[in-house]
This record gives C-alpha cells, structure tokens and sequence, in this order.
C-alpha cells in the first residue's frame, strides 16, 4: 500500500501551481485584444480602435508631399557671365614694354589673384581706378580695364577670370560625395547639375531629400522625384544652402514580432505590410495574426473621415486593427500605410499564453513528484 504522501502529493501540487497563476500575471509581451478595446472609446476610453478595411486605407494614405514653392520653380536660370557684388575675380594683365608700369622688374605681366567685387559693385586696379564690375561680363570688364590703362602703357593685354565668392556660389552639405563651396557656372547653375559637381548623394536614393535654402523660405523635395521629373528641377541663386539627407521618419515595432526597435522608413511610401517584414515578419509560435495594431495620432480632418464625424478638434489617438487571417487581409495590410512616429503592435496568440500556462503548473508539479518518488521509495 502506498503512503498516504503519495496519494495527495500530486493534487496539492496542483493546486499550488493553480494558485501561483491566479496570484501573479504571466510573462507576456505587451496588452493582450481584450485589454485594447477595453480602452477604447466606445468603452470609456480615450482612443477610437477601428477595423481597417479599404474604405480606411484611402482615408489614411497620407504621404508627406515634398516640393518647391512657385517662387523657387519660377526664378530663371542665371546668366553664369555676369558679375557680382561679392564675386572674387582674378586679373592678368600683360605690358608690351619690358620696363611696365604694373609689372615688376623682368616681367613684363601683373597677376592679381583676388580681387573681391565690393558691396556696391566696384573693384580698384591700380592705375584703372574705381570700375563698375557688377552687372557686366568678364568679357566687357576687360575691355573696361584695357581703355583705362592704354593711354599710360603701349597695347596692355587683360585677362579677367571669375574665382568662388560670395555672390556666385552655393554650400552643400550632408549627404553629398564633396561637401563645400562651389561657384555657380555655366554647367552648374540648377540643383542637379550642382549635386552631380558635389559627387552625387551618398545615401540610398530611395530615402535621399533636398533641402534648400534661400534667404527666409525653404523648399524640399525627394532626390527620386527631381531625378525622375527634370522639370522639378530649379535654378540655382547665390548664396543657396543646400542640405542632403536621409529619410528622419520612423516608426516602432513592439510585441510579437521578430524584433522589438525602432525602425527607419527604407522607402518613401511603406505599408503595413512591409513594416511587418521589415522587422523579420510574425513569429509562427506566438504571434496573432488577427491582433495587429497601429497606434496613431491623427490629425481631425482624416481622424473625421475614417470615423465620419465632423465635431472632432486636435490629434486624435487612433488604434487601426488588422485582421491578416481574413480573406482580403493581406491586401488590406499591403495597402495600410505607415506613418511616420506610429506604432505597430502585434499581441500573442492564445495559444501561446496557454503554452506558458502548462509549462508553469509542469514545472510547479515536477519537484513535488520528485519528492513523493522518493518518499513512495
């Protein structure tokens, strides 16, 4: 006859693995379906949960429209040979006499490497005087010098060459092979001709933006679309900033998926779906396809077409489920798209709570069994 140990050992044990669960959660991921929609706001909470369908996916699919103002789109393109204020040229000038007047003893030319065109237009050659370069070709500033000095030395010649300043260049800066200053000149004087002189971008093209910056307004457009579309492409004016970079919107996946980060748009348009593969898809063990969550803020005016209202003011907290296990599904998530900051959640599946329910009460009965083996020994 076995001890009496024996007989209620295995019972209590039970009960005792029962009453741990009852006493403390298990370890999960994050809210479960249930936990929600109870905080919704059909249910006095303060976010509206809605079932995304096609009527939903239309309603949301905002994506950030970049582009130039008119006032960048309508400035023509610059006479690259026209002087001024600011601009830095380089004179030469050669003098038929070995005894010259500019040139030193034994040469018979004057070199001056830079001469800044000043605020007012004008730059100072000595024995030329005060001349109006501004507004005049290096060709006719020439001609303005060689009038000035051939009643004091026989037949001068006159070279005029433009170097950087600033009255003729741009900056570039970011994500560009060669970061600088570089003049704007006959082949460089619309931004891709200017980005091409940099060394072209040095980021995925998909992700790569442009910004530029003229004065008080700012213009931004994606390096995809002014590459694709020539006439998006704008004229360049002294003293532009410009700045290339990556794509700064994210979005962060949470729950149970193959990874829990926050996770960089690689594209310009990005669907739910490719969010889900973007971080290693579902886990077939524990991850619910029916429980797919976007968590947003948005903005009333779509906020009121998904829930067709029109007394809604200020962002919204919106909770979008996905259903990937209904017929259309998968089309629905491929069409859903991701906005910048959202949130993508993805609850366990009942299945794999239950799984941790058992390994709990096996592992609570396992060293009371031990123990009754050996007082039954």
């Amino acid at each position: 006859m076995k001890p009496v140990t024996s007989r209620w050992a295995k019972p209590v044990a039970l009960l005792a693995a029962l009453a741990l669960l009852a006493s403390c959660a298990l370890p999960r991921v994050g809210p479960n379906k249930r936990e929600i929609f109870a905080g919704s706001v059909q249910k006095e909470g303060d976010a509206f949960v809605v079932s995304v369908n096609d009527r939903v996916t239309r309603a949301t699919a905002v994506v950030p429209a970049l582009g130039f103002s008119s006032t960048f789109q309508s400035a023509g393109r610059l006479t690259s040979d026209t002087i001024r204020p600011g601009d830095i040229l380089g004179l030469t000038i050669w003098e038929n006499v070995d005894d010259g007047l500019l040139a030193s003893a034994g040469t018979n030319a004057t070199i001056l490497d830079e001469v800044q065109v000043d605020s007012a237009g004008f730059i100072f050659v000595p024995y030329a005087g005060r001349l109006r370069a501004a507004g005049n070709t290096p060709d006719r500033l020439r001609d303005m010098i060689t009038e000035r000095l051939q009643d004091q030395t026989p037949d001068p010649q006159v070279q005029v060459r433009r170097v950087a300043g600033d009255g003729s260049t741009v900056s570039l800066v970011g994500a560009v092979g060669g970061p600088g200053i570089y003049p704007i000149e006959r082949p460089t004087r619309t931004l891709t001709t200017m980005l091409a002189k940099a060394g072209g971008v040095t980021v995925n093209p998909e992700v790569a933006q442009i910004v530029v910056n003229r004065g008080n307004e700012q213009g931004k457009i994606w390096f995809q679309d002014l590459y694709d579309n020539p006439s998006l492409d704008i004229a360049l004016r002294g003293g532009d900033r410009i700045l290339v970079e990556e794509d700064t919107r994210a979005f962060t996946a949470l729950g149970a998926t193959s990874a829990q980060a926050r996770v960089q748009f690689q594209t310009q348009e990005l669907s739910a779906l490719e969010a889900i593969a973007q971080v290693g898809g579902l886990i077939s063990t524990s991850s619910d396809p029916t429980g797919v969550f976007i968590f947003r803020n948005e903005p009333a005016e779509i906020a009121g077409q998904v829930l067709g209202r029109d007394d809604l003011s200020g962002a919204q907290r919106m909770v979008y489920v996905l259903n990937l296990t209904e017929p259309n599904g998968m089309f629905v998530a491929r069409d859903f798209a991701i906005r910048d900051d959202d949130t993508l959640y993805v609850t366990e599946a009942p299945y794999a709570q239950w799984t941790k329910t058992i390994s709990l009460i096996a592992g609570s009965i396992t060293p009371v069994s031990s123990i009754s083996s050996l007082a039954g020994g």
